[in-house]
């Protein structure tokens, strides 16, 4: 079926099969790993995310069912955290040599890459117990399908077109917040909020879009690429923390400047974009997006 929650069917079974989906997707992934380890954990982590943000949707529902799966899929994506950083800090090196401004520092950041390539491989070597680790999250996501037996909602469409909108709002709402504090005093911390809510934006995005199919890929896309540029301010400032908690990686200085100053040039860049562009994607007021949300959910039984 899908990532995706169809207005005219029963929100239940609409709600729990797209989890399953993605449980089912995930337990496979880590059962089989068709790539390698590193790529089974990529992706995931992707399957959760996309299964906290459905929780999330639906929380003033079932807050009880909310708060428990949330923190046992937490759980689970943690136990396997330090792998999947590891390997993100590969990509956020790579990215920034892709993005060189000329060819010193692409030499320098090449050599970079290569330094956290190696660390990152050790880190999977020396690495204990992974193998157990990787099959208990797979039994805890097991427990994860069971638990949706236990979760139902209101026969009610128009009671669930209200919910809906409620959690479209509240998200939409703390979008707008965490960038006006982007603007304000502009911090790690507020870009990375942005970044979750935008992240659940784009999502619902993707679960509601048969109430308007057109105007939600076009949206989502937008959406998708403002999480791309707002995980790559984040995974630099993760990259930053780790230059200044293990310098003695880098044995050549001048390998360490054109990073540091890589780092800043792109952080710069890319939180101007990032801000542009989330404006234009939250420039419509969160009520007024909440409620035809609700009208157009309603309409599709009428």
């Amino acid at each position: 079926m899908g990532y995706r929650i169809r207005p005219e069917a029963d929100f239940t079974d609409e709600f729990r099969s797209a989890a399953e989906e993605q449980l089912s997707r995930a337990i496979s992934v880590l059962e089989e790993r068709p790539e390698n380890a590193h790529e089974a954990i990529h992706a995931f982590r992707k399957n959760m995310k996309r299964l906290r943000s459905l929780y999330r949707l639906v929380s003033h529902q079932v807050p009880d069912f909310q708060k428990r799966e949330n923190g046992r899929l937490r759980d689970a994506a943690r136990s396997l955290s330090a792998i999947r950083d590891a390997a993100a800090i590969v990509g956020t090196g790579s990215y920034l040599k892709e993005n060189a401004r000329n060819a010193e520092e692409a030499e320098a950041l090449s050599r970079v890459v290569s330094i956290l390539e190696a660390r990152r491989d050790w880190m999977a070597e020396a690495e204990s117990g992974l193998e157990q680790r990787l099959h208990d999250a797979a039994g805890t996501l097991r427990e994860a399908i069971s638990a949706l037996d236990c979760v139902g909602f209101d026969k009610s469409h128009r009671k669930n077109a209200r919910m809906l909108a409620k959690s479209w709002r509240r998200t939409a709402s703390r979008a707008r917040k965490a960038l006006d504090a982007c603007h304000e005093n502009p911090a790690a911390g507020d870009f990375h909020e942005l970044r979750k809510r935008t992240y659940d934006y784009r999502l619902y995005h993707a679960l509601l879009r048969d109430v308007w199919p057109s105007a939600m890929k076009a949206k989502r896309d937008f959406a998708k690429d403002l999480v791309e540029r707002l995980g790559h301010i984040n995974d630099l400032a993760v990259l930053s923390g780790l230059v200044e908690a293990e310098p003695q990686l880098f044995t050549r200085s001048d390998d360490l400047a054109h990073l540091l100053d890589a780092i800043i040039f792109r952080q710069q860049e890319d939180r101007r974009e990032a801000l542009r562009r989330a404006e234009t994607l939250y420039g419509d007021d969160p009520d007024d997006e909440a409620q035809r949300l609700e009208l157009l959910w309603v309409s599709i039984r009428n």
